[in-house]
């Protein structure tokens, strides 16, 4: 596996809505594999495909409390209750912002198998996947945040 460069605000790459995976093969688990190292590298809690160039809808998930997945053409099928984030991102370094964000979530995805999966998350978790799912759609958390600043 590699890590990858991230990508940064001003890159197009970060604003594009990506394109589903049509096929889960080889290819895509080297990928998945890639971005695991790149999150890790940066010490981040997910990273989505675009933050390293990819236009494709994939997403990797950490939250270091035993929820680690990738998720292949993820969508959010539920959510419910409100809470606060403050939340940073490894495409906007130096910054932090406040974002409202659901308190729970239901997504549905592929694993990196290609097998159907739900995933119902809460709290942390849910910020972190819809943070993630956000970067799919050219969404930053800068661009829902009630504060935004330098840190």
């Amino acid at each position: 596996m590699a890590i990858r460069n991230v990508r940064t605000e001003g890159e197009d790459v970060l604003r594009m809505i990506c394109k589903p995976v049509s096929e889960v093969n080889d290819g895509t688990r080297r990928l998945i594999g890639d971005m695991y190292d790149t999150m890790y590298a940066t010490d981040g809690v997910g990273l989505a495909a675009p933050q390293i160039g990819v236009v494709k809808r994939i997403v990797v998930i950490d939250d270091r409390e035993g929820h680690k997945f990738a998720l292949i053409n993820p969508k959010i099928t539920a959510k419910s209750g409100t809470q606060r984030s403050c939340e940073g991102c490894l495409s906007l370094p130096g910054y932090r912002g406040e974002v409202d964000r659901p308190q729970e979530v239901t997504v549905e995805a592929l694993d990196e198998y290609g097998e159907p999966i739900t995933l119902h998350a809460k709290d942390f978790l849910a910020v972190i996947c819809c943070h993630e799912l956000d970067h799919l759609d050219g969404i930053l958390y800068k661009d829902l945040a009630v504060n935004y600043e330098r840190v």
